[in-house]
């Protein structure tokens, strides 16, 4: 196949010093005249001195809410009707990243405030309410392989967990989970082989069945990561658990509106007043800081969504990326040069060129989040502070950098199908900028 090279070079003086230029074409043409490059095509742009957009609409001190709230009346301790949490889709909810912030946290101050609202009995149900996105979860063009293991979680109007669960297993032997998972039922598929962690679990949006396959090593316990099915469920359930041992009488059920639907039930309106908890999330900017530091794809799912709802009045995916396309081009990017497909890059839909990323990068500079924008960039092996992006046969970089004699860059370089690694290859040529 015919390999193509795209090397772009952009600056605010006239030219680079002619060392940095020949340093960076020698750097590029030693890797393309690889054997492991014999397809592959490259992209890399530089810039003498991609935003997160969020950051543009609510400021870097925006939070998440959920709330709790009951439906009827108490009477000498009795809840006469129902207890119900909903959130407007924090994805921090229950996550073990942010100190205050952990399952017990909200544990805490839940059970508190049902206490403090006088509540002893409930005697209607737990409900739910997770209605605040639309029913897809997913995005369209995640493969299959994918949304079933934790990086390829998916997203609710009531996350929890992250809607990630841990699984430490022995060979083929499920030993214990991270928590446990409300009614799933296992296939386990798997083969004691190797020395790696070759599996894949595989999880559907409300399904009660899982599927584990592939191989673990033997005679050692692996951790292997995965998806929750159902996440407003599982946080009802473990509610549920937490309001009976803390000796408040509950015999209902646990019911999330989605079930509710996907029943033909009439799901349930949420109290406007009776509100006895308001949660927050961590702020926007440490939401963004492990976003970008872990590259936490659920992060990005959830606020594309929350784009879309609030900018476009629909809280599709569709709806949020076509407003994150709009954003960009009114920014001057090319609509040629971005295709976007979800709001995490998780998707092989999903094209953008070297070029779009370093002017996205170069208007986040002049932003005033741009500290805490940055502070998320992870310091890669070769020293550099920039984002990586991983796909089979594919690897890219993007950041700033500032060499030794005080220039300051802005860069982006993406390869493709390339058969090795990439990363330590693309290290090798941004090294020339330093």
């Amino acid at each position: 196949m015919k390999k193509t090279i795209s090397v772009l070079i952009f600056s605010t003086q006239i030219f680079f010093a002619q060392n940095i230029n020949q340093k960076i074409d020698d750097a590029t043409k030693n890797l393309m005249n690889s054997s492991l490059a014999v397809s592959s095509s490259l992209s890399f742009y530089v810039a003498d001195e991609s935003g997160n957009l969020v950051y543009e609409f609510h400021g870097n001190k925006f939070t998440y809410k959920t709330t709790s709230a009951y439906s009827g009346t108490i009477s000498n301790g009795n809840l006469n009707g129902n207890l119900l949490i909903t959130s407007n889709g924090d994805p921090t909810l229950g996550s073990w990243r942010y100190e205050g912030y952990k399952p017990e946290n909200f544990k805490q101050k839940l059970v508190e405030a049902v206490k403090k609202s006088g509540i002893t009995k409930i005697s209607g149900d737990l409900i739910i309410d997770d209605s605040y996105f639309d029913h897809q979860t997913i995005p369209g063009g995640w493969p299959f392989d994918d949304f079933g293991n934790y990086y390829g979680a998916g997203v609710w109007g009531v996350n929890w967990r992250e809607n990630q669960f841990d699984i430490n297993i022995n060979g083929t032997d499920f030993k214990s989970f991270s928590y446990p998972l409300a009614g799933i039922k296992w296939f386990n598929d798997l083969k004691a082989a190797g020395n790696s962690d070759q599996s894949l679990i595989f999880t559907s949006p409300y399904s009660d069945v899982a599927l584990i396959n592939g191989s673990l090593p033997a005679g050692k316990v692996t951790t292997v990561s995965g998806s929750v099915p159902n996440p407003p469920l599982q946080l009802g359930v473990e509610v549920e658990k937490w309001i009976k041992d803390s000796g408040i009488e509950f015999s209902g059920k646990v019911v999330t509106n989605a079930q509710l639907e996907i029943e033909g039930k009439k799901t349930l309106e949420y109290p406007k007043s009776n509100i006895i908890l308001t949660y927050e999330s961590p702020t926007l900017d440490k939401i963004v800081y492990w976003f970008l530091r872990k590259s936490v794809n659920m992060y990005g799912e959830n606020l594309i969504k929350t784009l879309g709802k609030e900018k476009k009045g629909n809280p599709s995916f569709k709806s949020g990326v076509a407003y994150l396309k709009e954003f960009w081009k009114s920014k001057g990017i090319n609509a040629n040069m971005i295709n976007f497909a979800d709001g995490s890059g998780l998707s092989p839909q999903n094209y953008v060129s070297a070029k779009a990323e370093v002017q996205a990068l170069l208007y986040a500079k002049k932003q005033p989040w741009f500290e805490s924008y940055y502070d998320g960039f992870p310091t890669q092996d070769n020293g550099m502070k920039m984002k990586s992006g991983t796909m089979r046969d594919t690897k890219s970089y993007a950041g700033y950098h500032t060499s030794k004699d005080g220039k300051k860059y802005v860069y982006a370089i993406i390869i493709n199908n390339y058969e090795g690694s990439g990363s330590t290859e693309l290290q090798k040529i941004l090294n020339v900028l330093k």
